[in-house]
């Protein structure tokens, strides 16, 4: 699973390959969080940290711009027309 990544991060960082794999792996569950777990998640750490709903929901609002989006499923021949034209 993402072979040319995992290289590519043993490549450029003291990462071990398992190491390298176990990141990548957090960073894509990490994005793979819907956004209404993404809002109740933050809100559970914002909360623990003592701030109220006010300023909780502010910085949610804030955050969620800067999410990663997934892109749209694509055909074979979207793919195909990518890569030929």
């Amino acid at each position: 699973m993402h072979d040319d990544l995992v290289d590519h991060l043993t490549r450029s960082t003291p990462l071990s390959r398992g190491e390298a794999l176990r990141v990548i792996q957090d960073v894509l569950a990490y994005f793979d969080e819907t956004t209404e777990e993404v809002v109740r998640r933050r809100h559970r750490e914002l909360q623990a940290q003592g701030l109220v709903n006010a300023e909780i929901f502010e910085r949610i609002e804030a955050d969620l711009k800067y999410r990663a989006v997934a892109p749209p499923e694509l055909t074979l021949r979207q793919l195909r027309r990518i890569v030929y034209g």
